[in-house]
């Protein structure tokens, strides 16, 4: 099979696990990490594999090796995208934004993915968001959700210092969507870092508050279980703790994402469910591209 080129901005935790991640893809070729720190353990990482590496950011890397790529992953900050965002809309890239920027399209793979294949920005929210929003989703496609409220408790090991950079674009940016994709009418997020040794696994608390007299338990508990399965073809380490929990017009979920142990640890489910996600995405725009030219 054919493939399409991409390439990742950010030569840190994230980018560097997107690295490994996408050596398994049938249908995504790296061509090139770029960052800003040529001492980074990526870039070393990176030329070890056989990868080209640019270290004078974005703006210089388009100007002289543009067109390596076509498909672009944003492993940055949410300030840093708003820069990176308008270089690659100029460029005409489509780009994959791991931040909380929200410069593009909310998109949650088995949500709302096939609807932005063609769109040039898409933002994967947060891990939070990621992690909960099939949840809400899952629910409210069964009985309307009136107020949805999420809590990503996360090893504070696993927050480097873009995670806690970007602590209010999180909150902000994942309530966003639990109200834009997940469908509650109302929502609410909240971030815990949680410093226990040894780390924890990430944990997902969603409270969902639905409609009087539209609570449907047996078929909210069959489009949960469903999502789930439709999340672990992506993320092999996301489940259910328990069984949808049921009190009045109130459901509680309890979740937890185990990462695969590419490049971070396995307790860092908060973000290798971005990464991830961001591949799931990428192969799917990938696959959109090679099947319009094929009918060109």
């Amino acid at each position: 099979m054919s493939k399409i080129n991409v390439a990742i901005i950010g030569t840190g935790n994230i980018g560097t696990d997107l690295m490994l991640k996408l050596e398994r893809s049938d249908t995504l070729e790296l061509k090139a990490l770029i960052g800003i720190d040529p001492e980074s353990d990526g870039v070393f990482r990176a030329i070890e594999r056989g990868y080209q590496t640019f270290t004078h950011g974005l703006e210089d890397f388009l100007q002289s090796n543009g067109e390596m790529a076509d498909i672009f992953f944003d492993a940055t900050s949410a300030k840093a995208h708003v820069r990176h965002a308008k270089l690659l809309k100029e460029a005409g890239k489509q780009v994959l934004d791991l931040t909380p920027a929200a410069r593009g399209p909310f998109v949650v793979p088995p949500v709302n993915l096939d609807s932005n294949l063609d769109v040039p920005n898409i933002n994967l929210i947060t891990c939070g968001g990621q992690a909960t929003i099939p949840m809400v989703h899952a629910v409210n496609r069964i009985s309307p959700v009136e107020y949805a409220e999420i809590v990503a408790t996360i090893s504070s090991k696993s927050a480097g210092p873009g995670t806690r950079a970007n602590i209010d674009e999180f909150t902000q940016t994942t309530k966003r969507g639990i109200e834009e994709i997940g469908g509650a009418k109302q929502g609410k997020a909240i971030i815990i870092l949680n410093p226990a040794e040894p780390p924890i696994l990430m944990r997902d608390t969603v409270y969902a508050v639905v409609e009087e007299g539209k609570l449907n338990k047996e078929k909210i508990k069959e489009s949960v279980n469903q999502m789930v399965t439709s999340v672990q073809s992506y993320v092999p380490g996301y489940r259910l703790r328990s069984e949808p929990i049921f009190e009045g017009n109130r459901v509680t979920i309890f979740l937890e994402v185990e990462g695969a142990g590419d490049y971070l640890p396995e307790y860092s489910g908060n973000l290798d469910i971005m990464t991830a996600a961001a591949v799931k995405v990428a192969e799917e725009l990938a696959l959109n591209k090679l099947n319009n030219s094929a009918v060109l």
